[in-house]
């Protein structure tokens, strides 16, 4: 996807919100919500959640705006605080997309600064982009100390979103990307490919979300109930729906949440769409 004029900055927040939605609707997901199922929430449901989806559209288009322009890392920061902003306002405070923002946030930045240097977006343009302009600024930048990501990352010596940033997401780009698209390739239809790849990214993520809510075994069993279901055939299987139910009933009854890994399936689905349309 070549980004080469102003209309595409409003594509770019289409296909973030897009890629959200597509996460929120799947079904079923172990501990998350998807229409008529909390997960392992009980402040927030699939309504709203579309609430917050509507309002971040435009601190997307605004990123994308100021991206174009060579903006800071601290430039996009400020658009981001001011998402999160319109996101617990529409939420009444719940924490619904945070993650997402900073994530989405900084692909669509990415996206943009090629576009406007005249790069095709590739998967290689997009990363080498983010470590270039940001990677620096993003392993620099004060510790957020509201944020429970980043205190689990300190706490278990996990790496977190802000080094999977400074790396060029590695688990997207090295991980969930290419199991959404081996599964396609594979013949498996457009659902399947995504809970194949949304469950290959919790097996595989040091998911803080999970650190948080359950320590490091709540991690343990997540990551091991999805690989456990990968290795016995995964969504190949008949009742691949009704296994996924069960494992999200366990995760409930530890009320596991797996809403990193999660954020990380959204921005693969990001950059299917963005390298992959004309």
């Amino acid at each position: 996807m070549r980004i080469d004029a102003r209309s595409q900055r409003d594509a770019l927040a289409r296909h973030a919100i897009a890629s959200l939605h597509a996460e929120l609707v799947l079904a079923p997901k172990p501990g998350l919500v998807c229409p008529g199922d909390r997960g392992s929430h009980d402040d927030m449901d699939a309504p709203l959640m579309m609430r917050s989806l509507f309002a971040l559209r435009h601190g997307f288009v605004h990123m994308a705006a100021v991206a174009g322009d060579g903006a800071s890392f601290e430039r996009l920061q400020a658009i981001g605080i001011d998402a999160e902003r319109a996101m617990r306002r529409a939420t009444r405070n719940v924490n619904t997309h945070r993650g997402a923002i900073f994530n989405l946030g900084l692909l669509v930045a990415s996206a943009a600064d090629c576009g406007a240097r005249g790069r095709p977006v590739t998967t290689a343009s997009l990363r080498s982009t983010l470590r270039e302009c940001w990677g620096r600024s993003l392993l620099m930048r004060p510790v957020d100390e509201t944020s429970h990501g980043l205190e689990m990352a300190a706490r278990y010596e996990a790496g977190g979103a802000r080094r999977e940033a400074a790396d060029g997401f590695p688990t997207v780009f090295e991980i969930v990307l290419p199991a959404l698209r081996g599964a396609r390739d594979a013949g498996h239809d457009e659902r399947s490919a995504r809970l194949h790849a949304l469950m290959t990214s919790i097996a595989q993520v040091e998911d803080t979300n999970l650190l948080y809510r359950g320590g490091r075994g709540g991690l343990h069993f997540a990551q091991a109930a999805a690989r456990a279901f990968l290795a016995s055939g995964g969504v190949a299987r008949s009742d691949r729906d009704a296994l996924l139910r069960v494992v999200g009933r366990d995760f409930v009854a530890r009320r596991l949440s797996p809403g990193g890994s999660a954020d990380l399936f959204a921005a693969a689905l990001f950059v299917d769409r963005v390298t992959s349309v004309a």
